[in-house]
């Protein structure tokens, strides 16, 4: 294996195509924070209820804009 110092290693990684980077954030992200599969696999039941949901109607979507002038709001108060 070829000895790479840091620099150069950063240099490299700049030079990389953006779908590359993110894979290699995604990689060290999760090294840092090795994801459980139990909590993974809650937010994935969350999401895909939220999703019925939404395509059922059976909730109102508000837009983002909307969302942060009301908290704008209550912090001005």
């Amino acid at each position: 294996m070829t000895s790479i110092n840091a620099n150069q290693l950063l240099a490299e990684v700049d030079s990389l195509p953006l779908d590359l980077k993110t894979k290699l954030v995604e990689k060290l992200l999760s090294s840092l924070h090795p994801s459980k599969k139990s909590i993974d696999d809650l937010w994935k039941k969350e999401v895909e209820t939220r999703l019925r949901e939404i395509e059922s109607g059976s909730v109102s979507l508000i837009d983002g804009e909307e969302v942060f002038k009301k908290i704008d709001k209550r912090l001005a108060k």
